[in-house]
């Protein structure tokens, strides 16, 4: 006899919880946004770097409702674990504004700091998968 998983979590739970991750990275892909509307047009490597924050950070948020899609838990694994590799790529790219200069640490600071919640969130919700 194969033992079905079974969830601490209720059906609810398990979808407010979700619903609150995909408020949580669709927020950050805007507020990544209106740091890439104010970097200097005229300069290659901030529109560059921008441009690359704006693929990363709403990239992590669109493939989020794909994880939520999740046929199975190889699905999901896989799934989340291309968000993770997003949201971290967008924290680099946040990181990199303040050692270009384009921005101090002080200004990004908030935004920074949600990213590796949201993303500490998401790895953990990636180890505690039971892969077969």
């Amino acid at each position: 006899m194969t033992q079905k998983n079974v969830s601490k979590y209720t059906d609810e739970e398990r979808f407010a919880f979700a619903e609150s991750i995909e408020k949580k990275l669709k927020s950050f892909a805007l507020r990544s946004i209106d740091v890439y509307k104010s970097l200097p047009s005229n300069d290659f490597v901030a529109q560059h770097t921008g441009k690359q924050l704006v693929r990363s950070s709403t990239s992590s948020a669109v493939n989020y409702r794909a994880v939520r899609r999740a046929r199975s838990q190889n699905e999901f694994y896989s799934k989340i674990s291309i968000v993770i590799e997003e949201l971290d790529e967008s924290i680099y790219w946040l990181e990199m504004f303040t050692d270009l200069h384009y921005f101090t640490i002080e200004k990004l600071s908030k935004l920074v700091a949600d990213g590796n919640e949201i993303l500490a969130i998401l790895a953990k919700s990636r180890k505690n998968i039971n892969k077969n």
